[in-house]
């Protein structure tokens, strides 16, 4: 029987992925093919673009048989050409959408697919009907912690804390300088130890742009010998968090520039940070981001802190190793099946197969809901193998 082929339009090369394209497309991908899909990377650049231009788009596609073609992240009004180009030549389009609010795009588009409920509801209420949400999903969940410690943390035996972030922070946010009995762990888009120079420059550039006081929180942060920062890896993520104590993502909302549209990227930004952390096993104290609201049932599973009092309020109490111990494995049981890689790749068929045979997508993709079998039989959503 021949494949249903599907096309994916990147906005980064899939050798150098944004984290969105990896987690959103290229993870994917072996599901879609248990399914019984044929997916097929049909753009990509050589240098990340989010508005490439994709001239002849639609008739390659078209002449090739594609039946669907999903523009993750890639918007503009050549996107948009040739989405509206792919419609009159009967191929189906999805828009992917991370973390932006791009109205035209999802009206040019048959079906959107957003990370949260927060940023579909950002949309205009009549297209929220042909928008559904896929989360991130967990990437590794077979790593997780056996062991939160013995003992109250204290300067001897400081609590671990590790933050995740894709970008290369100059000031931790909200705990600025940690107390005797607390360390941080800074995974993030640092050059990695050996690449002494690049370090030498990316601190002299930064301090260029800074103003004096700027400059010296600056090196208060370089300075510090409870503040680690190291580059992100995707093996040497997962050894930071097992190695730590606490997770912990805080968010400097104040300070953030308001944008044109009124919407601050950070309340636009997925779950991932946090089921990441939460999947290891790991207690995770956060900022109230919209997404995360979701997620965490406070104090049970973790603790969304609102407040700088509550910021050291919870990190005081996650000095208790029986605590950590308690928060983190409900931390893992409470997402390790919702966010998944498997149930999103059911939500992200959900809507593939009602498209391709023309019936209404469900509004509530939740874990009742299963797609028709078209393509395969129960079961179809363990991945293949890519070798």
């Amino acid at each position: 029987m021949t494949s249903t082929k599907i096309g994916f339009v990147l906005p980064s090369s899939s050798d150098h992925p944004l984290p969105s394209t990896r987690i959103a497309v290229l993870n994917m991908l072996p599901f879609l093919r248990a399914a019984g899909f044929d997916p097929q990377i049909v753009f990509e650049p050589p240098e990340t673009n989010a508005q490439p231009e994709l001239p002849d788009l639609a008739q390659r596609l078209a002449d090739e048989g594609f039946r669907a073609v999903v523009f993750q992240k890639v918007h503009g009004a050549s996107a948009e050409a040739a989405a509206r180009a792919l419609r009159a030549a009967g191929i189906k389009t999805v828009f992917g959408v991370c973390d932006i609010v791009e109205t035209a795009m999802v009206e040019a588009t048959a079906a959107t697919v957003a990370v949260t409920e927060y940023l579909r509801s950002l949309y205009p209420p009549a297209l929220q009907a042909k928008i559904h949400v896929v989360h991130d999903g967990i990437e590794n969940p077979s790593v997780h912690k056996t062991d939160w410690g013995s003992g109250r943390a204290d300067a001897q035996r400081p609590l671990r804390a590790v933050l995740v972030t894709s970008v290369s922070l100059t000031r931790l946010p909200i705990i600025t300088r940690p107390p005797d009995w607390l360390e941080v762990c800074i995974v993030g888009d640092y050059p990695r130890p050996s690449q002494v120079i690049q370090r030498m420059r990316e601190v002299r550039w930064k301090m260029l742009g800074q103003r004096r006081d700027e400059r010296l929180d600056y090196l208060g942060f370089l300075t510090d010998r409870r503040i680690r920062r190291v580059s992100w890896d995707p093996a040497g993520v997962y050894r930071h968090l097992l190695e730590a104590d606490v997770g912990i993502i805080p968010v400097d909302a104040e300070s953030a520039a308001e944008p044109a549209d009124g919407v601050p990227s950070w309340k636009v930004k997925s779950e991932n940070r946090l089921t990441l952390k939460m999947s290891v096993g790991l207690p995770v104290v956060a900022s109230p981001i919209p997404s995360y609201e979701a997620v965490v049932q406070q104090g049970s599973n973790g603790f969304l802190a609102r407040s700088e009092a509550e910021w050291w309020q919870h990190l005081e109490a996650l000095r208790d190793p029986a605590l950590r111990r308690r928060i983190g494995e409900r931390a893992r049981q409470s997402v390790h099946e919702r966010y998944s890689m498997n149930e999103q790749a059911r939500r992200l068929l959900a809507v593939l197969h009602v498209l391709l045979h023309d019936a209404p997508v469900p509004l509530s993709l939740g874990s009742g809901h299963r797609p028709p079998p078209r393509h395969s039989a129960e079961g179809c959503l363990r991945p293949a193998s890519d070798s």
